[in-house]
């Protein structure tokens, strides 16, 4: 008798992750392809022309898979299986499940890439013991899944979720792309540390070294480390970012009521900076958080393509 499979495929700015799974969420397969995509057409392109690759350099590990998921950035209609945009400045409605399905032959569905994770963590995560918790990703960007009673709140317009457009009481000056002052997404994200970073050094001498705009972005890890030795410039930057997050977890713990806050990403994957925002915590205000807040245990480098696979499940 043939296993089940599910492929999964996370699309993310860098990279697409195509991989295999089974029904416990063991990764059979996997294999990594350069993105760097700028619009919906040319990600679509990617897409097809890395599926192509995988099934003929890697296949199938039991006859065809049951379904396949992706995980995208940006606004997407799971249940009519429309990608709507990537962001506001790039919108190009597509019905990307349909078409892959045609293609492939394989049944597609798909959904936003954190609210993916989500899946991922209520399939094999966190979701094994809660049904009232809180999925935080802190990378490049910052973005949340909230699952109430077991289920996942989308919104009206599939837009729910897009917490780092909140402002956190960190006051900068900074404005955001979304037009409001302050965003937590420009003082706690990657590429939010980077733009501090640039702003702040003006006033405060560093260490740091940091990059012209065009030669990428500047390296959070050493931002940490520096903040450890003393450095002034990366003091002030993990400070504000373990604020910005702390007082974005409270104010997202007293909307939900959830009994666990899970986090994820590259920037809370560091040990310095997550015991920073647990120090910024309020008891009062954590005091129904009964399971705490914990970092996910899911493999930060394939949570998205486990997602991506829950999606294919329909879980």
């Amino acid at each position: 008798m043939l296993m089940k499979t599910y492929l999964g495929l996370d699309l993310g700015g860098t990279k697409l992750l195509i991989g295999e799974v089974d029904t416990h969420g063991n990764i059979l397969k996997y294999k990594k392809y350069a993105s760097g995509f700028f619009d919906q057409q040319t990600a679509l392109e990617i897409i097809k022309a890395s599926l192509d690759d995988y099934i003929q350099t890697v296949g199938w590990s039991s006859g065809k898979p049951e379904a396949m998921g992706v995980g995208l950035v940006g606004r997407v209609d799971p249940d009519a299986g429309i990608w709507h945009q990537i962001d506001p400045h790039r919108t190009y409605p597509m019905a990307l499940a349909k078409e892959l399905s045609d293609i492939y032959q394989i049944p597609c569905r798909i959904d936003n890439d954190v609210k993916s994770a989500t899946r991922a963590e209520r399939v094999w995560g966190v979701g094994q013991f809660s049904k009232n918790f809180i999925y935080i990703n802190v990378g490049t960007g910052i973005a949340v899944g909230t699952v109430v009673n077991g289920r996942q709140i989308r919104g009206s317009h599939f837009n729910a979720g897009e917490a780092g457009h909140t402002r956190v009481g960190v006051n900068l000056g900074i404005k955001c792309v979304c037009g409001r002052y302050d965003c937590v997404e420009n003082i706690s994200s990657g590429s939010g540390i980077d733009h501090c970073a640039r702003i702040l050094c003006k006033d405060h001498p560093t260490s740091l070294h940091i990059p012209a705009e065009d030669e990428g972005r500047v390296n959070v890890q050493d931002v940490f480390r520096l903040c450890q030795e003393g450095d002034p410039l990366c003091k002030v930057l993990t400070d504000n970012a373990a604020q910005g997050i702390a007082n974005l977890i409270m104010n997202l713990v007293r909307v939900t009521d959830p009994d666990t806050v899970v986090l994820g990403g590259g920037i809370v994957a560091d040990e310095y900076m997550f015991e920073s925002i647990l120090k910024r915590l309020h008891p009062a205000t954590m005091r129904f958080v009964s399971n705490g807040v914990v970092l996910t245990k899911l493999n930060p480098e394939f949570i998205g393509l486990l997602g991506a696979c829950a999606v294919a499940m329909n879980m």
